[in-house]
């Protein structure tokens, strides 16, 4: 006679049971855009490492790299565990790193932590956004009395400090939205801001951009922490674009109206213009530039390169000559990895300052996509930004050795226009602006 009543208590729990995991499968549904970084399960899709330079891990051999891979991921599970939606580690161990590389990205997590904890969250493999306990003098001098989320690796205070104080008090979930385009990082802790669009510094190769694409890590130090409703958005271009075109500030004035060559000059019969956007015509080319000559400036601008484009730069050009050499610099626009361009000198490279100063490689999107670059000319000093990275920053009237001892007399010039030097490559231009620096 109790076998009724227990079948219906059975089924009363499996039912409750059943709404259990249906809440907790809503809980776990991944916001609109992202995807889930952790199953919910076990540790797949991830493993361990230290703070450790990622470009050692792409020198080794491949049957080195599955030893090493396979080792770390014997000691995270000694020191990670799940439990129910939540990743737990003991404070000791590798941190847990994603086995996928990302690059611009949007990342939500949470954490909880225990007192005197320090911790963090690496992007691509480089230390961190800092994870403090906020209340305890033993780490007051290294900035832990300014709370979490900081650059806390970076050299300047641009970043390296939160802007508020944000975090909450222990025993409590903390949430942290991180977006990272190129190097500039943006943090939100507890949805306050507290690092705004600030640089990341490359804590394994000081003065170098931070690395195009890297693991995703959970710091582990000393004290039990706990993450869960860990999610990431990988940004395309268009949006990147968009956002890093903010970082600029006001007083930009539009140097291309995208309609016609109203304000410019030069051979602007080897250029067209459709849909707002300015391309060197095939097999044409010269420099075009703006009728208003500039002293201290900033250009931003986004251009698109067709395989094997090259164009360029004519900064502080007198408006007649090569302006690589009579201009202040030409700065290259180029399709810099196309196999034709292997063996240029690394002066030649997109970015540089044609035959005088090298730019770092390596920060170009896909041929074929939509670039964003800043460049800020003041005095001699002359700085490129590409797609969120500084591949350029360098003081032109220190140079002394020229590409083909070729000299550049015009590179101490201190005023002229900006244009752009065709190659006889339809190299395509839009969003130009130009803002003064000049001083009144």
């Amino acid at each position: 006679m109790l076998a009724p009543r227990v079948m219906l208590v059975t089924l009363s729990a499996v039912l409750a049971l059943n709404l259990v995991n249906i809440a907790v499968a809503e809980d776990r549904t991944s916001p609109e855009g992202f995807v889930p970084l952790f199953n919910g399960k076990d540790l797949a899709g991830w493993h361990g490492m230290k703070t450790f330079d990622i470009r050692k891990i792409a020198a080794m051999s491949e049957e080195d790299r599955k030893a090493w891979r396979q080792k770390s991921i014997e000691d995270i599970h000694k020191h990670w565990t799940v439990e129910g939606d939540e990743l737990v580690n003991d404070g000791h161990g590798d941190y847990l790193t994603t086995d996928k590389y990302y690059g611009d990205i949007e990342l939500l997590i949470d954490y909880k932590t225990v007192p005197r904890a320090d911790s963090g969250i690496y992007l691509r493999g480089v230390p961190q956004v800092q994870i403090w306990d906020s209340t305890k003098e033993a780490k007051f001098k290294l900035g832990a009395n300014k709370g979490s989320g900081g650059l806390w690796n970076n050299r300047t205070p641009a970043g390296k400090d939160p802007l508020v104080l944000a975090d909450k008090p222990f025993g409590e979930w903390n949430r942290f939205r991180i977006k990272q385009i190129g190097a500039r990082t943006w943090v939100w802790l507890n949805d306050k801001l507290v690092v705004d669009g600030a640089t990341m510094d490359n804590y394994f190769a000081r003065g170098e951009p931070l690395f195009a694409k890297g693991p995703i890590q959970l710091q582990t130090h000393g004290g039990e922490i706990r993450w869960r409703n860990l999610y990431v958005r990988e940004i395309g271009a268009g949006e990147a674009n968009a956002t890093l075109a903010k970082l600029s500030g006001k007083g930009f004035e539009q140097a291309f109206n995208g309609k016609n060559f109203s304000g410019w000059k030069g051979p602007v019969d080897n250029y067209e213009i459709n849909d707002g956007v300015l391309k060197c015509k095939p097999h044409k080319g010269g420099t075009i530039y703006t009728e208003a000559e500039y002293t201290d400036f900033a250009a931003r601008f986004e251009f698109k390169l067709p395989a094997g484009g090259n164009n360029g730069l004519a900064i502080r050009y007198p408006g007649a000559g090569d302006t690589a050499y009579v201009g202040m610099c030409e700065l290259q626009i180029l399709d810099s990895e196309h196999p034709k361009y292997a063996k240029l000198d690394k002066r030649q490279y997109h970015g540089s300052a044609y035959g005088m100063v090298a730019a770092h490689r390596g920060f170009l999107r896909p041929t074929g996509e939509w670039n964003i670059q800043e460049v800020t000319v003041v005095g001699s000093t002359i700085k490129v930004e590409l797609n969120g990275y500084v591949i350029l920053n360098a003081d032109l009237s220190k140079v002394t050795e020229y590409m083909g001892k070729r000299p550049h007399p015009g590179k101490d010039r201190t005023s002229g226009h900006f244009g752009f030097a065709g190659h006889s490559d339809p190299v395509e231009f839009r969003n130009v602006y130009i803002k003064s620096l000049a001083k009144e």
